[in-house]
């Protein structure tokens, strides 16, 4: 397996994104954010945002929903904050600098976790996702929205070629589906609900987990967790 990437190299990266992210990412990545909002919004209640960025997303969410927003990048997150006033978006309950891999959050307290192009960029996907799994409630959902690597070919090659540059920008291009897989294999308290290519080229896919527990005919046995609380 190629080096993971480190925590404080992806901060840094995005601090320097941050300017320029909306400019350079929002219409690339638009129609992942919004089959992502939808995806969530079948669920809908209380919906936990990581790696929230800029705030793009806040603002295409129903009122209904209530919405909370962590991310690693606290100069991103002061842009989300500038959002949520400037719109006065009265159902995004916080915004926070966190760490997708510690969130402090007591166990099954969301319906959703929504992630866009966030688990490629953290350093250990399988510990961010299990964190994804503790604090969301029995029946709910993780939807990730994501590049996945080319399993063969000439996409594949370029993507491996690519990828010690791309981790110096903050992500890693040749991570694939079966590592998205075997960690639900492994988990054993979710089930792949949804694995669905976004247009026009399929180079994102939309991946939806569900929730094992009591909603789906087992127990559901939480950890510790880590009741923390959130600043805005």
């Amino acid at each position: 397996m190629a080096a993971e990437l480190d925590k404080d190299a992806v901060a840094k990266a995005y601090a320097r994104w941050a300017p320029v992210y909306d400019l350079v990412f929002g219409a690339v990545f638009e129609r992942g954010r919004k089959a992502a909002i939808a995806a969530a919004e079948r669920i809908g209640g209380r919906i936990l945002e990581v790696g929230v960025g800029t705030g793009l997303s806040l603002r295409d969410y129903s009122w209904t929903n209530r919405l909370i927003g962590v991310d690693l990048s606290a100069p991103m997150l002061r842009k989300a904050k500038a959002r949520v006033a400037e719109h006065s978006l009265s159902n995004v309950e916080g915004l926070a600098v966190m760490d997708a891999q510690h969130l402090g959050f007591q166990d099954a307290v969301f319906d959703v976790v929504v992630a866009q192009y966030v688990i490629t960029a953290v350093p250990d996907p399988e510990a961010t996702l299990d964190e994804f799994a503790r604090v969301l409630k029995p029946g709910g959902e993780i939807i990730l929205v994501n590049h996945l690597g080319a399993e063969s070919g000439l996409r594949a090659f370029l993507e491996r070629w690519f990828a010690p540059l791309a981790r110096r920008l903050g992500w890693r291009p040749e991570f694939g589906w079966e590592r998205l897989a075997q960690w639900a294999a492994r988990h054993g308290g979710v089930r792949v609900v949804e694995r669905r290519a976004m247009p026009p080229l399929g180079h994102f896919s939309l991946i939806r987990f569900g929730r094992l527990g009591r909603l789906d005919g087992r127990a559901f046995c939480t950890g510790q967790g880590n009741p923390g609380s959130l600043s805005t």
